[in-house]
C-alpha cells in the first residue's frame, strides 16, 4: 500500500487538510482537489447514494495523484467496509460510532491478520495489481490504513474516551449535524450542550494521542477549529463550494448590468403611417 501521508502527518502531530465529495462523481474531481492543494478527499457513500462502482472509479482516478482517498460507507457492516478497501481506499470514515465495541469491530473488519480478519486477496486494485510478498503487503496495509470514527450521537460523546482508546482508531471526527439532532437541538451549533459535546470529543482525542476532525464551512471557521485543536479538516464539500462560488459570481454580475437605455424614437415616414 502507498504511504499514507495524512496518517503520518497526524501521527506526528501535524495537520491534514482536504475536502468532502458528495455529488461530483467524475473522473477529474480527485485530480482537481489535488491540484488545489488538498491532502485528502472524503468520498461520501452515506448521503450521496453512490454505489461501489462509482467509488471504484473515483478511487482509481484518485490513484493517479498524490492524494489520500477516504471513503465513508453508509453503515458499519463488514461488506460495506471491505469493498472500498479492496477498491483502493486508503482510509474509512465510519458513521455513528457510539461504543468501544463498535470501534474494535471497525479495526477487526479493516485490518489484516494478526490485527483483524479482513479478507485477503492480492494482485487487485488495493495493491495496484502488483505481485510481491503477501506478508509484507498485509503489514504495510495495516500500518498505512487510516480509520476515522464519526462521533455524532449523545452516546458517542459519552463514550468518546473509550472509542479513542481503541488501538487502530486514528481520528475522532465530529458529525455536527447528527450530533445536534441526537441532542435534541437540531442545527443549534451555538447551544452549550453541543459545544460541551464537541469539547469532550476533542479532549478524548487529545488524551489518547489521536487527531480530531471536522468539516469547516469557511476559512474563518477552519481557523477557529485549528486554534481549538482540530488537526484533520475538510474544507466544506463540492456542492456547497460550487453553489457559493456560483452564487457570488452571478450576484456580482447582476449588480454590474448596465442600465437599459431608452429606445430612440424617429419620426414615422409618410409611407409608414
Amino acid at each position: 500500500m502507498r504511504k499514507n501521508k495524512v496518517k503520518h502527518a497526524l501521527r506526528d502531530g501535524g495537520v491534514a487538510l482536504g475536502t468532502s465529495i458528495f455529488e461530483f462523481g467524475t473522473t477529474g474531481i480527485a485530480r482537481i482537489a489535488a491540484a488545489a492543494g488538498a491532502d485528502f478527499v472524503f468520498l461520501d457513500m452515506e448521503h450521496s447514494g453512490w454505489t461501489i462502482e462509482t467509488i471504484r472509479m473515483l478511487l482509481a482516478t484518485a490513484g493517479a495523484v498524490d492524494l489520500v482517498s477516504l471513503v465513508r460507507p453508509p453503515d458499519l457492516q463488514y461488506h460495506l467496509l471491505s469493498g472500498p478497501l479492496d477498491m483502493g481506499a486508503m482510509g474509512l470514515v465510519i458513521p455513528k460510532v457510539e461504543t468501544e465495541e463498535q470501534a474494535r469491530l471497525i479495526v477487526q473488519s479493516s485490518k489484516y491478520f494478526p490485527l483483524g480478519h479482513r479478507g485477503a486477496a492480492f494482485g487487485f486494485a488495493h495493491d495496484d495489481y502488483q505481485g510481491g510478498d503477501v506478508a509484507a503487503k498485509m503489514k504495510s496495509a495495516n500500518e498505512e490504513l487510516l480509520l476515522v470514527a464519526l462521533v455524532e450521537t449523545a452516546q458517542g460523546v459519552e463514550n468518546a474516551n473509550k472509542i479513542a482508546a481503541v488501538d487502530g482508531i486514528d481520528v475522532l471526527w465530529v458529525g455536527h449535524f447528527d450530533l445536534t439532532n441526537s441532542l435534541g437541538i437540531p442545527g443549534q451549533f451555538d447551544h452549550p450542550e453541543y459545544l460541551r459535546g464537541v469539547d469532550r470529543i476533542l479532549e478524548a482525542a487529545e488524551r489518547r494521542g489521536k487527531a480530531a476532525g471536522f468539516m469547516a464551512q469557511s476559512v474563518e471557521e477552519g481557523e477557529a477549529l485549528l486554534k481549538q485543536g482540530f488537526r484533520c479538516l475538510a474544507y466544506w464539500g463540492d456542492t456547497f463550494i460550487y453553489r457559493e462560488a456560483l452564487s457570488r459570481g452571478i450576484t456580482a454580475l447582476r449588480g454590474r448590468i448596465p442600465m437599459a437605455r431608452p429606445a430612440s424614437r424617429r419620426p414615422l415616414d409618410r409611407g409608414e403611417r
